[in-house]
């Protein structure tokens, strides 16, 4: 470097080591893009921040989409309830149906479908529990999976009664049909829980007709011993509940009477026999009475029936009346009718 400009950089009169130092000092790159001003870097500084909260909004849209979203986890079946609003009567646990669904999910590994739960604080129904989760919808599902030893695949959602309610109530009508018996149970658990004012504003809220409503809760307020004295009370057909209703409250003692021999009958008569003997409502013109069975030290001999046309039929066990009774017991059978 000449003098003259050593001059001009106040170089001159430095050691020739400390005038190479500043020489050959390292100049840091000068950036084209910044700003030379302070209003320009004011708007670089705003022009970054605006990018930074676009890309948090577009992460906020993001986490939108998985909002109400309900994660399947599998959970062990002890530690759920059933719901106290369960409406599946006992017999459908032991139902061909039911055998078909445990065969399905033990060859699966598991349900396919999902149950859904909801968080239970270790009370349930007022008093201490081992349950951690309460059934809201997939009671047959959780109890396959109970019976088969395996976990239950079940969504998690914290609800409340009403909320719990409404939905089990619209899973289970858009499955397997409850039985006119099943679902008055469920409306009059509902409605004596306060769930719902009235029968009418439960039928609004859920979106049934309001006589099915009542019918199916007539049922349900049938007396036990009425009720047990159908084969099963999946088979009391809405229909019937205003006649046995009617017949309750006529005469209460002689129609649970009435309901006693029919559940002590062997065989046991059908629904509908039942029915007609309970209401003494005539089937195609007349009513059949329930069958009787003859027999001796517990053994079945024969068995005493009529049909839907008023006859009366006695039907013997083979080998139980030989022909050289036959003449006696026509003579019995008159002289009983002559008397």
């Amino acid at each position: 470097m000449s003098k003259r400009l050593l001059e001009k950089a106040g170089l001159i009169g430095l050691p020739s080591g400390g005038r190479d130092a500043v020489l050959n000092r390292s100049t840091p790159p000068i950036d084209a893009n910044r700003p030379k001003t302070a209003p320009g870097t004011m708007l670089g500084f705003m022009s970054a921040q605006s990018a930074a909260v676009q890309e948090v909004e577009a992460l906020r849209e993001k986490v939108k989409e998985f909002e109400g979203a309900s994660t399947v986890r599998p959970l062990d079946p002890n530690k759920i309830a059933p719901s106290k609003w369960a409406n599946r009567h006992d017999a459908n646990f032991h139902s061909q149906e039911f055998s078909d669904l445990k065969n399905e999910i033990q060859q699966a590994g598991g349900n396919v479908q999902a149950i859904k739960v909801r968080p239970i604080q270790g009370l349930l129904n007022g008093s201490t529990s081992k349950f951690e989760y309460e059934v809201v919808f997939g009671h047959r599902r959780h109890r396959a999976c109970l019976e088969l030893g395996l976990p239950v695949n079940a969504m998690i959602e914290s609800l409340t009664d009403l909320q719990l309610f409404e939905q089990m109530e619209r899973e289970n009508r858009n499955r397997k049909n409850l039985s006119p018996w099943e679902q008055g149970n469920m409306y009059r658990q509902a409605l004596d829980d306060g769930l719902f004012p009235s029968q009418r504003k439960l039928s609004e809220a859920l979106g049934v007709d309001v006589s099915m409503v009542s019918k199916s809760i007539s049922l349900a307020r049938l007396p036990v011993r009425v009720v047990e004295a159908f084969p099963s009370p999946l088979d009391i057909q809405y229909r019937w509940a205003q006649p046995l209703a009617d017949a309750v409250q006529k005469d209460p003692d002689g129609t649970i009477a009435k309901a006693a021999v029919l559940k002590a009958t062997t065989p046991r008569p059908n629904a509908s026999s039942v029915f007609a003997s309970l209401t003494q409502e005539p089937l195609n013109g007349s009513t059949p009475q329930a069958p009787i069975t003859v027999g001796v030290a517990g053994k079945k001999l024969a068995l005493i029936e009529s049909d839907a046309k008023g006859r009366t039929f006695v039907r013997f066990e083979a080998g139980v009346l030989p022909d050289s009774k036959r003449v006696a017991l026509a003579k019995l059978i008159e002289d009983f009718l002559a008397k």
